[in-house]
């Protein structure tokens, strides 16, 4: 049984515009070995080629169809949910993008949706026209929940915070596409065309990537180069498959299902 990564990107490939040493090499075994592999991000605003050109610059050459967004999620869930249905946005390039590709049509006025992604071109009379439209009935759609990260000099409100805003405003509560969301989890599994049985999740955040992961069934590695500290997994009441320092401590190929069966195979003690 071949086994599918889904790879989250900051804090397991990237810090910031910094590689983190050994995932170049990482990347470049899972290609040569033709393990099937996407890089799984809550990210909206990117497009998967302008995902694959930031990696390009860190010196990782893969190709648009190694990407999966919370934007190409949310695309897909709402052209299943209201197909050729309309949307009211609130966000950039690659959810405009994955909206346009499903065949949502963008409007001004009485949209079936009004969603939501990372973005700095909205205005705050933006978001009062979107509460008017979740007042007026239409459904609230976020991409991810995101948080900020709290540090000085950042330069866009993680999602989590406009969700919230729009949230007490409009008494509602958005319904989340990306990670943790079963939405994305399945969503990406199916685009790299796995079972659950064939799926394992690498990132840094428990509360995303491992909770979804977990969630869903999939094998987990936690890494250690980004957000998740070891002494902080006990504030938790699911744990990882692995944990790792970074993708360069894994080994490949990954085989769980090798150790599963030796242990299903131990005879039964006892009477």
């Amino acid at each position: 049984m071949a086994q599918g990564l889904l790879i989250d990107m900051d804090g397991v490939i990237y810090g910031g515009d910094n590689l983190i040493p050994g995932a170049d090499d990482f990347i470049s075994k899972l290609v040569k070995m033709d393990v099937p592999f996407s890089f799984m991000t809550n990210n909206s605003q990117r497009t998967p080629l302008e995902v694959v050109r930031k990696l390009k610059k860190l010196g990782i050459t893969v190709s648009e169809q190694h990407v999966y967004t919370s934007a190409m999620a949310t695309g897909r869930f709402l052209a299943g949910q209201e197909p050729n249905g309309t949307v009211y946005v609130l966000g950039e390039g690659g959810l405009l993008t994955s909206l346009h590709e499903n065949g949502l049509t963008m409007v001004e006025t009485d949209p079936d949706f009004v969603v939501l992604g990372e973005g700095r071109n909205f205005t705050l009379e933006m978001v009062q026209r979107a509460v008017d439209m979740i007042l007026e009935g239409a459904k609230f759609i976020t991409t991810n929940r995101d948080p900020s990260p709290k540090k000085r000099g950042w330069n866009n409100l993680g999602i989590a915070a406009t969700t919230a805003m729009i949230e007490e405003a409009t008494g509602i509560k958005a319904f989340e596409v990306g990670k943790p969301s079963p939405v994305m989890m399945r969503s990406a599994r199916k685009y790299l065309g796995l079972e659950t049985a064939e799926t394992t999740v690498i990132g840094d955040t428990m509360s995303t990537d491992i909770q979804g992961g977990v969630q869903m069934g999939y094998k987990t590695i936690l890494v250690l180069s980004g957000v998740a500290k070891k002494e902080d997994l006990k504030k938790f009441a699911f744990k990882p498959d692995k944990i790792v320092n970074s993708v360069k401590d894994i080994e490949l190929p990954l085989k769980w299902w090798e150790s599963e069966k030796k242990t299903e195979a131990k005879p039964a003690t006892g009477v």
